[in-house]
């Protein structure tokens, strides 16, 4: 029973994580990909904002599997 918890503790911990990177980073280049039309700056904030995503994302991670580890 404790093994079958400690399973879907870290299927939610993946899946927790996997949502997190891939939702900052996919909000990050829309809005980058926004701001460039609407300044008319073409890849200048689609890379700040997959940079900017991306290093949410890791943030997200960590406090995450920190929030998960402390439980234990």
């Amino acid at each position: 029973m404790k093994s079958q918890k400690r399973a879907f503790k870290a299927m939610t911990l993946y899946s927790a994580i996997l949502a997190q990177i891939t939702g900052s980073i996919l909000i990050g280049i829309f809005g980058g990909r926004w701001l460039d039309g609407k300044w008319n700056t073409e890849p200048l904030f689609l890379i700040v904002g997959l940079l900017l995503g991306l290093t949410a994302g890791i943030i997200s991670m960590l406090r995450t599997v920190s929030y998960f580890n402390s439980e234990d």
